[in-house]
């Protein structure tokens, strides 16, 4: 509880012994560990299921391209400027979403597109950038295992989570 950890906390800034052994500490700690690796395991697999429903149905959908990674796009709009490689760096404006809609990044929102290098992104990314012209706007859907995998990336997006991105290239230099 809150007040076993304060207590133990205190013991610890008073020099004193602790209450609870070490032993009992650790045994705790690695309990609760692979409970924390078992949840997020279940996760996982849950998120990989959904994922390739959804990658299934979606390549269906007429005007949806598959790539031989299995990244897929849609074009929104066509362009007519230079084509990147994985050494450029390119500006975009652009939106991700989870496959259940919702928004967890957007240069569109923050009103200011963003840079980057081709090479220095999620390799769906990559991909899709070294495909596209300036002037280009695709939807892409992306497989975890072109996203971020296993592990998710930050608070929103969750292992093995498929990712749905509009990208606008605008620039390449």
């Amino acid at each position: 509880t809150q007040g076993d950890f304060v207590a133990g906390f205190m013991d610890a800034l008073s020099g004193k012994d602790p209450a609870v052994a070490t032993k009992e500490i650790q045994a705790a700690m690695e309990a609760l560990s692979k409970k924390l690796q078992a949840k997020a395991s279940e996760a996982a697999k849950t998120n990989l299921a959904k994922a390739n429903k959804y990658l299934d149905e979606n390549k269906k959908r007429e005007g949806v391209q598959t790539t031989a990674s299995g990244l897929q796009y849609e074009v929104i709009k066509t362009g007519t400027g230079a084509v990147p490689t994985a050494a450029n760096t390119v500006t975009v404006h652009y939106e991700g979403k989870l496959t259940s809609g919702k928004v967890f990044d957007s240069s569109i929102k923050r009103g200011e597109p963003a840079s980057f290098g081709v090479g220095q992104v999620i390799p769906g990314w990559t991909e899709a950038l070294q495909r596209m012209k300036v002037g280009d706007k695709w939807r892409l859907f992306i497989p975890p295992n072109l996203a971020y995998g296993e592990k998710g990336a930050g608070a929103d997006i969750g292992p093995n989570e498929a990712l749905i991105f509009e990208v606008d290239l605008l620039e390449v230099k």
